[in-house]
């Protein structure tokens, strides 16, 4: 009865949204998206022989016009302009088209190495060219398989010291289901089959050798299909709010207590939260935060290095597309029952807009956490307690890139903090073998045997996110404040204590961190001070500290030296904002936050740009199968010294809400 009330004051919320004022971060609309590919294809780049759209988002506007329009938002937007890849012919071509007088301004063919974002139709084309290729129908039947039960998927190849430009291509592993829909752990090992992407055909096939197909039995994990014993059940449980959700949607700027920001969706990297603002009680107006923020590459190398597996190297952002990849939220069960979700589009390979409905969902959060809180005993004849409990907000969203599952999560707190959260759960990457107990194995197989024939194999996960903050203006700096131990002078019994030693990075050399050591890293504002003299800033509070373990001249972290240390610190650049290069896709390493942060360019009081990947080091358990169970990371940018005091100091608990007694009488 409760969830279905909160769920009918959503409903009530979501129908009194209007279409919003237009912002110049706006994502492009499905109708907008309509008119790029309109005006390319009624273009001279429209009479060739083959034209795809690999990329097509907002061309945004310079960061100086967009904050002057911020500061007069009623004043005209700037002009909309959309960036294009395209592939014509077999060449990459950047193209940026201004929607408003429909013409093309530029178009630019890119010569260099690595290719574009691959789209969903040419994996899926060539997913199907196997199923219909006579040397792999007739691998399948000397297997005794049925064809009809084979799923492939498109795995990119990476690159591995080749002198020339290679041809845009793509492996294509396959998977048998058979009685099962958990195809990943079952996969038809021992076959290979490379594709053209660009001429759709299937240019190398091997079939080496003949492995053992693990078992279906024990695999399946969809609710209607897995079998008694069940687990205990919870008690139900649901979130209330009888006066409906306590943030505004207007477009895409979300407004929630004392906070304001920007969503927008992108195809590659999901969410990008912007101009994120929080209102200063005493000083009684908005202060920014951050610029811009989200995921700007997630690599993920497995440690197989045999030869059907030493390629599976993926950079799921610039590859595959985190956005691309994004999924469909499922209300009550993604999301809790307070939640108001939001669609997102995306240009397929035509130039048509896809929509991807329930993209984000955006909900307050409470789980009986505290904010705050004291008993004071100490007073003569009293007690004094004070509590407020935590309510925050979050937005959410769900990518599948292949095999994994990732919930990319940014929560919003009174506080002033911002927590962005990680989410790792779905199928392991498993890999067929003759093994059926762990004591029958005299080599090392790059992982763990999960159960009969199946090794989960080891590898990383590192999330690497783009965070142009702008604490309170946009010239910052970078400080490191290391706690250092010292010696005391001996007037006192105690013969140590530390002390924070401040460091302001001039370079970007200097802002380069691996984490381990005791430090608070901060982005502060060295313009401005609190009432008694600290500089203003934000820290970031980070996670576990994992770093790569792959050698510097490996091939693949080559590709990944924006893993090899923890913290980035570079000048703004519009340009630069994908970690692993604009063209990932084969990509060589010379077009990375590694390169970029080489030139060793000034950051001291200049507008900067923080960089900071979390990471997991990924060992299989039999935990893990046939489905994992999800595992969490993350970080939190929080205030430090940014506010004079205790920003939820005068905040007032929200009401208790009774509720019905809900529960059948008793027979």
């Amino acid at each position: 009865m409760a969830s279905t009330f909160t769920v009918l004051l959503v409903l009530l919320f979501l129908l009194s949204l209007s279409s919003g004022h237009p912002h110049p971060l706006d994502p492009l609309t499905p109708s907008e998206i309509n008119d790029v590919a309109e005006i390319i294809k009624g273009s001279k780049l429209g009479s060739s022989e083959k034209l795809t759209f690999q990329f097509v988002g907002l061309d945004e506007p310079n960061k100086p016009i967009v904050l002057s329009w911020l500061s007069k938002p009623t004043k005209k937007l700037p002009p909309r302009r959309a960036f294009v890849i395209a592939r014509i012919n077999e060449h990459t071509h950047e193209i940026i088209v201004n929607l408003a007088s429909r013409l093309i301004v530029s178009d630019r063919v890119y010569n260099g190495t690595g290719f574009p974002l691959l789209t969903n139709d040419e994996q899926a084309a060539a997913n199907e060219l196997s199923l219909s290729y006579p040397p792999f129908i007739e691998s399948i039947k000397k297997r005794g398989l049925d064809i009809t039960e084979v799923a492939c998927s498109s795995f990119t190849v990476g690159w591995f010291g080749e002198k020339n430009k290679g041809k845009r291509v793509v492996k294509v592993p396959c998977f048998y289901q058979g009685g099962t829909s958990n195809i990943y752990v079952r996969p038809l090992e021992g076959i290979t089959t490379v594709v053209d992407l660009d001429k759709m055909a299937i240019i190398e096939y091997s079939d080496t050798q003949v492995f053992p197909l693990p078992k279906a039995e024990g695999t399946e994990y969809r609710a209607s299909k897995i079998k008694p014993p069940f687990a205990a059940m919870t008690k139900p449980i649901t979130v209330v709010q009888p006066d409906g959700p306590g943030f505004k949607i207007d477009g895409h700027t979300i407004s929630w207590t004392d906070w304001v920001f920007h969503l927008a969706f992108d195809v590659r990297a999901g969410p990008v939260i912007s101009l994120a603002s929080i209102f200063d009680l005493n000083k009684g107006k908005y202060r920014r935060v951050m610029y811009k923020g989200h995921v700007s590459e997630l690599f993920v190398p497995y440690m197989d290095p045999t030869e059907e597996w030493y390629y599976r190297t993926f950079f799921d952002a610039g590859e595959f597309g985190i956005g691309q990849c994004a999924v469909p939220l499922e209300p009550l069960t993604d999301c809790p029952a307070n939640a108001v979700f939001m669609d997102g589009y995306y240009a397929n390979q035509d130039g048509k807009p896809v929509q991807i409905s329930n993209v984000f969902c955006i909900f307050e959060r409470y789980g009986g956490d505290i904010a705050w809180r004291h008993t004071e005993s100490g007073i003569p004849g009293k007690v004094i307690r004070e509590v407020r409990p935590e309510v925050s907000l979050v937005v959410r969203m769900v990518t599948t890139v292949g095999n994994y599952d990732y919930i990319l999560d940014w929560e919003f707190k009174q506080s002033g903090s911002i927590k962005v959260g990680v989410g790792l759960t779905g199928i392991l990457e498993v890999k067929a073998s003759s093994y059926t107990h762990e004591e029958q194995m005299k080599e090392d197989v790059y992982g763990t045997l999960l159960t009969e024939n199946s090794i989960g194999i080891n590898h990383d996960h590192f999330v690497t996110y783009y965070l142009d903050l702008d604490i309170d203006g946009d010239d910052n700096s970078f400080v490191k404040a290391k706690m250092q131990k010292m010696r005391t002078d001996g007037s006192t019994p105690r013969k140590s204590y530390w002390t924070a030693v401040r460091e302001t990075a001039k370079t970007e050399a200097d802002a380069r961190i691996h984490l381990g050591e005791a430090a608070d890293l901060l982005v502060v504002n060295p313009n401005k001070k609190t009432r008694v003299g600290n500089q203003i800033g934000y820290r970031l509070v980070p996670g576990s500290a994992t770093s790569p373990l792959l050698s510097d001249d490996d091939y693949p972290q080559l590709r990944a030296l924006f893993t090899k240390y923890n913290v980035w610190v570079t000048p703004y650049n519009k340009s630069e904002n994908w970690a692993g290069g604009l063209y990932t896709d084969q990509s060589r390493g010379d077009d990375t936050l590694f390169e970029w942060s080489n030139r060793n360019r000034d950051i001291k009081n200049e507008d900067i740009v923080l960089w900071y990947t979390l990471g997991f080091h990924h060992i299989p358990y039999q935990e893990d199968f046939p489905v994992m169970p999800t595992l969490s990371g993350g970080f939190e940018l929080r205030p430090s010294n940014f506010f004079e005091s205790n920003p939820i100091l005068k905040t007032k608990p929200p009401k208790n809400v009774i509720l019905p007694n809900c529960s059948s009488p008793s027979p």
